[in-house]
């Protein structure tokens, strides 16, 4: 399951541009690959990220591990939804588990991202 339109990391992280900001989450492949999601921690608003910089962190009944920015920028806000339900994130990765928003991204930053198409190629890889 991999959306058109979205922006993907050798990581397993998407972005999606609404206007200014950015929306980032984990891909479908991602949330599958964790399992059952029991907490994210989430970023604070007016964190600044680096590319590919540490952004939030996600645990599930398999693994613990780091979810980075796919672009710089500034976190606007976070899916404060995730505190109560972390498993929003299995049960719809690209719509209500989305992580935060990033405003200020750096739109050079989307050169080195992959499209859908790329990304589908690359999980092919394995």
């Amino acid at each position: 399951m991999i959306r058109e339109g979205l922006y993907y990391t050798e990581d397993h992280e998407w972005l999606r541009l609404e206007g200014d900001e950015g929306v980032v989450g984990i891909t479908h492949h991602a949330q599958e690959a964790l399992g059952d999601i029991t907490f994210v921690e989430l970023p604070k608003a007016g964190k600044a990220v680096k590319a590919h910089g540490p952004l939030a962190v996600i645990e599930s009944v398999k693994a613990a591990g780091d979810i980075y920015a796919p672009v710089a920028g500034t976190v606007a806000s976070v899916n404060a939804a995730l505190d109560q339900t972390p498993e929003r994130v299995n049960q719809s990765p690209y719509d209500e588990g989305w992580i935060c928003r990033l405003a200020g991204v750096d739109k050079a930053g989307l050169a080195g991202l992959m499209n859908a198409a790329q990304y589908k190629a690359f999980l092919a890889k394995g």
